[in-house]
């Protein structure tokens, strides 16, 4: 559309800020087997105390810590042996003063016991009696029976992303099954009379394949979502709008990859205005790459259009699009992308008002890392595959000098 222009620039947060009320999946209930990774609808908190009773870490003797004051190598306290404890059962032995009874790591407290001697601080010099050359103090080696979770306490919020020790808290707590929300379906469309799909063998002068897809459903599968491609659109206005009309009635998350610049044929903008209110809400983010990015919703679906070379659609999507798919799917507490500190390799040009996402390669080069800038056209995707992670220039800056200390988001 000529004299087409972009609406005021936005930075990253304003541009994500403009899409405030997003609807977020509704809960579903699955197995801790299904659970690693999913979004919690609500805190789960415990039924029980953990561990439920009063527990040695170590293998050894329980004992009460008053009577081991004072023990050393050249004047061990001697201790009569009254007994031991078995694996996984109650104790029917309790310690009283000058007594130990052996325990094994794990095993249940005995009554009278405040502590636990660990077995390489005793010797055995005669049947019935061991010797403690190093003295314990009350609660040594042991944990009290709600040490770990109190009765009532949480043990997993709401909003985070579940990992693999908070299955393993749910399964001590006797909970397997969780309330979680249902993934987010993200349509996924690309655009463009050269595209063509990744399985054609033959390209004719001016083809490329559609490379943009499968990453991107590889991000969305990231940020918790469910990928759904709704395959390959000419430059066509109107059968766009009808692709994009049918991605937002089944999804929560539409992406268009290509067609959101102000070149006459860009038919994105002029599809989703289309669509319905509110509309686009934002047509240019102060990005590089990824200046034209549009971000629009059609009722309570997000939209976002994305620039048509894979570097730039990439980094857009890593920045806005990802944490548009975890709100919706009720992800509220963001785990921090894998990180290091390095020094940067070479000097970085950078323009105030504008945020600069590098390419980084990562090298260890003494006690520091080093972060080699890469560099090359937005077109090309070998600067993302070779990349270890990326660096962020913020909007104020000017640029970065070469031996700056830098912060490296790194890729998993």
């Amino acid at each position: 559309m000529p004299g087409r222009e972009f609406f005021r620039t936005r930075t990253v947060a304003e541009a994500l800020a403009l899409l405030p009320d997003t609807a977020v999946t509704s809960p579903e209930r699955v197995g801790l087997d299904d659970a690693l990774g999913r979004i919690p609808a609500d805190a789960v908190c415990s039924a029980h105390a953990l561990p439920g009773f009063a527990r040695s870490t170590v293998d050894g003797y329980a004992v009460q810590a008053a009577d081991t004051y004072g023990a050393s190598e050249a004047l061990p306290a001697y201790l009569d042996v009254v007994g031991a404890v078995a694996m996984g059962s109650a104790p029917d032995v309790a310690v009283r003063t000058g007594g130990a009874v052996s325990v094994p790591t794990g095993g249940v407290l005995p009554a009278g016991a405040d502590a636990v001697v660990m077995v390489e601080h005793t010797q055995q010099t005669m049947p019935g009696t061991v010797e403690v050359v190093r003295p314990a103090a009350p609660g040594d080696g042991a944990v009290r029976a709600d040490e770990d979770v109190a009765i009532g306490a949480e043990i997993v919020p709401a909003g985070r992303p579940l990992r693999a020790p908070d299955l393993g808290m749910l399964a001590a707590a006797g909970v397997t099954e969780v309330n979680v929300h249902s993934r987010p379906v993200v349509g996924i469309v690309s655009t463009g009379d050269e595209v063509v799909p990744p399985d054609v063998a033959e390209l004719a002068p001016g083809q490329v394949r559609d490379a943009t897809t499968s990453a991107l459903a590889g991000l969305v599968r990231e940020a918790g979502g469910l990928p759904r491609p709704y395959g390959i659109v000419a430059d066509d206005g109107a059968e766009l709008e009808q692709v994009l009309r049918c991605a937002v009635d089944e999804c929560e998350v539409v992406v268009v990859s290509a067609g959101s610049s102000v070149g006459t044929r860009d038919e994105t903008a002029g599809a989703v205005e289309r669509l319905g209110p509110p509309g686009i809400v934002c047509h240019g983010i102060a990005l590089r790459p990824g200046k034209p990015t549009l971000l629009a919703r059609c009722g309570e679906v997000p939209v976002v259009g994305l620039p048509g070379n894979p570097l730039s659609a990439l980094v857009v999507f890593r920045l806005v699009g990802m944490p548009l798919v975890r709100r919706v799917g009720g992800c509220t507490r963001v785990p921090p992308e894998p990180g290091t500190r390095a020094r940067l390799g070479r000097q970085v040009a950078s323009q105030a008002g504008r945020r600069d996402v590098v390419q980084v390669g990562v090298r260890v080069d003494g006690p520091q890392p080093v972060a080699e800038p890469l560099f090359g056209a937005s077109a090309l995707l070998s600067v993302l595959t070779a990349a270890d992670g990326y660096i962020v220039v913020p909007e104020e800056a000017t640029g970065l000098d070469a031996g700056a200390e830098v912060d490296v988001n790194l890729y998993r």
